[in-house]
């Protein structure tokens, strides 16, 4: 029998001694499934299938196919799975390595599950389970398999209680619907309104994961690899115009330190404390000269920014070389605000002791290089030092590539001199270690140029394939200076995009064929590919990124204004107004659900001839007993109590209102019902009304 088909036959074959049914636990076991999907790429493959064996281990022993282990067995197997725990940590204790241990428990507790009991255990588990995924996962499609694995844990409840009932399936999903339209509003609502206020501490979500992105070294081949990524670095919302394509050089840190062939940062970046960054920076409506950033994860604290840029947010500060850190990590996404100096200055004349840093070289290598370095400084100045080398790379046949070749020791010569084929990193690089030789100081800035307008234009989507390097150089009288060979090699990369700037190799995206930014020649795989972005860009903003700031920013706009004791006031009313107007909809559905029940009605007369008679109804008594006693106090009535009391056990306790014809038997049934208590009325002799005693 296939999957589907347990789901939908009436199994009662199949429900042990133990009164466990197997279509609640298959729904159990489909809703485990779901809710280890989002962190598929978080989990290592041993528990994935730690885990897809526990829980088909469990299922097959559902049907006699195997046993569940005892005991022993279990201990042995629990010690052996934490102990391939202990060995996969190596020590490290964070909140994702206890996520995984909190996976591995769920995973050992289907060994567990032989009783109804141990089921109301398994489902509290898993229901804390899909709240975890929130600490991974926010984007909107993750956020949509949690949802939809919490409703498989409710229809299994559902079937739980109620495992034999005919249409019981399609009767759980339909009640489901109908609870969930009734308290979406509520939860609307309370989302809204309910004040958001910060916790009283945070925990950092330090990974052992590697993130996809821009690190603090780069070696020459490290951002072609990069290049290979279309996932989303962050987006980017612009209170005025979008500057052009070749402004968009988006800051993230300066490297300045050669350790051979590898740049790095001089100087180390400051302790963070403990805690979390804050995720929202919105300061109200954007200015003109203003633009919102959303940040994917990066586990750094580096913001990336235009230049001539000031922070507008607090969760956001601007530290030297006209760069911007957050306070901490930035383990989820983050949005940050930023102003656009327009009337910025030439940078403040830096210290020689400053600038000496910024010459750096090992002592020997690159010979070739360094003679350039000499032949151009002998008879110009610095900035014809920087004009004359990036007109060297448009002269001479330089080719900007992802296909680099390899590159041995005195890697910058053969770049030069033999290969002249590179990526970003290879020519600035370079550049970097001439204008040094040259005795200019230097420096790589490592960022993001470039993005692609979102749906509608309204806001810039940088991709990982825009990762870029350039190169400073610090020029008298006019401070820090952008160098940037790739856009003398190749400018289409700077003035378009990496797309076109490798559109004759075709070495776009080569790697990563399920990308739709590889296809974008195709227009409906990038219009759909752009309002999937764009959805999600939203439901990041909005939902994910509503917090305190975000909040008082809307309440502001209300009428009045709202504070924090506004707001709270406001949400205990609508609490307290959804309470009151759900517990009149309940009155109001019984007493209309009386009404309706037409059978209850002639039952409920019943009751009354019968106390009349002086056989009054106890507590817990069935119709079979009340007519045994009607027909003792009255005789005359035995006969026709006895069947009216048949009559009313095959209305409420059998099948038949799922049966075909089943409406027109019960109309016929309520007639006779009424005729047999209208006969009883007759046969009643009501004696406590004559001697004004009861009989029992």
């Amino acid at each position: 029998m296939s999957f589907l088909d347990r789901l939908r036959t009436n199994d009662a074959e199949s429900v042990p001694a133990n009164g466990l049914p197997s279509k609640a636990l298959l729904w159990l076991i489909g809703s485990f499934a779901l809710l280890l999907t989002p962190q598929w790429d978080r989990l290592p493959l041993w528990l994935m299938s730690a885990c897809a064996v526990l829980a088909g281990w469990r299922w097959l022993a559902q049907y006699g196919r195997v046993r569940l282990p005892g005991r022993g067995l279990r201990t042995g197997i629990m010690l052996l799975l934490i102990g391939v725990y202990v060995a996969t940590v190596q020590g490290r204790f964070t909140v994702d390595t206890a996520a995984s241990f909190f996976v591995l428990a769920v995973g050992l507790k289907w060994l567990e599950t032989r009783t109804v009991r141990d089921f109301y255990v398994l489902f509290f588990i898993l229901v804390y389970l899909a709240t975890v995924n929130f600490l991974f996962h926010q984007e909107i499609l993750w956020a949509l398999v949690t949802f939809t694995g919490v409703a498989l844990l409710l229809v299994g409840l559902q079937v739980l209680n109620a495992p034999d009932l005919p249409g019981g399936l399609r009767s759980g999903w339909r009640r489901l619907g109908g609870l969930f339209l009734k308290t979406l509003p509520v939860v609307v609502l309370l989302f809204v309104f309910f004040p958001r206020m910060s916790p009283l501490w945070n925990v950092p979500l330090v990974s052992g994961e590697a993130r996809t992105g821009i690190s603090d070294t780069m070696r020459p081949g490290d951002i072609s690899d990069l290049a290979q990524s279309s996932e989303p670095a962050f987006r980017v919302t612009f209170g005025g115009e979008i500057p052009p394509h070749r402004d968009r050089y988006w800051r993230g840190l300066v490297l300045d330190y050669l350790d051979g062939e590898t740049w790095r940062q001089g100087q180390a970046e400051g302790f963070s404390p403990l805690g979390r960054v804050a995720v929202d920076g919105g300061v109200g409506p954007l200015k003109r000269d203003e633009y919102d950033v959303l940040l994917e994860p990066t586990d750094q604290r580096w913001a990336f920014a235009l230049e001539n840029s000031r922070a507008v947010s607090d969760n956001v500060v601007e530290a030297s070389a006209d760069l911007f850190r957050f306070r901490r990590p930035a383990d989820s996404a983050v949005r940050y605000r930023l102003g656009l100096d327009q009337n910025a200055g030439p940078d403040q004349p830096a210290q020689r002791a400053e600038l000496r840093r910024y010459l750096q070289l090992p002592r020997e290598g690159n010979p070739r290089a360094r003679e350039l370095a000499a032949e151009l400084r002998r008879t110009i100045n610095d900035e014809q030092v920087v004009r004359s080398l990036l007109q060297r790379f448009r002269q001479q046949p330089y080719f900007y590539t992802l296909r680099p070749p390899a590159m041995p020791d005195n890697g910058i010569d053969t770049l030069l001199f033999d290969a002249k084929r590179g990526f970003c990193a290879h020519y600035a690089g370079a550049t970097t270690f001439v204008l040094r030789a040259a005795g200019i100081p230097a420096r790589i800035v490592v960022g993001y140029q470039g993005g692609e307008p979102g749906a509608g234009g309204d806001y810039l989507i940088v991709r990982q394939y825009d990762a870029h390097a350039w190169v400073e150089a610090y020029l008298d009288g006019r401070g820090w200076v952008r160098v940037d060979p790739t856009a003398a090699i190749a400018p289409e990369r700077i003035e378009s995009g990496l797309r076109e700037a490798v559109a004759e190799e075709g070495s776009f995206l080569e790697n990563d064929w399920a990308s739709p930014q590889r296809y974008a020649d195709v227009a409906l795989v990038q219009w759909a590919s752009l309002q999937l972005d764009r959805i999600n860009y939203q439901w990041q903003r909005w939902v994910v990124g509503y917090q305190g700031q975000s909040q008082m920013n809307l309440m502001s706009r209300l009428p009045g204004g709202f504070g924090m004791r506004e707001l709270g006031y406001l949400t205990a009313g609508i609490v307290g107004a959804g309470l009151l107007i759900a517990g009149l909809i309940s009155a109001l559905q019984m007493r209309r659900g009386e009404r309706r029940d037409a059978f209850r009605r002639v039952v409920d007369t019943w009751h009354r001839l019968c106390a009349a008679a002086g056989v009054p109804v106890r507590h817990g008594e069935t119709p079979t007993v009340l007519a045994m006693r009607l027909a003792k106090a009255e005789p005359a009535a035995a006969d026709s109590a006895r069947l009216f009391a048949r009559m009313v056990n095959s209305h409420y306790y059998s099948a038949g209102p799922e049966q075909a014809g089943a409406e027109n038997e019960s109309g016929e049934q309520l007639k006779r019902m009424r005729r047999l208590l209208a006969t009883m009325k007759k046969q009643v002799r009501r004696p406590h009304s004559r001697t004004g005693k009861r009989r029992d």
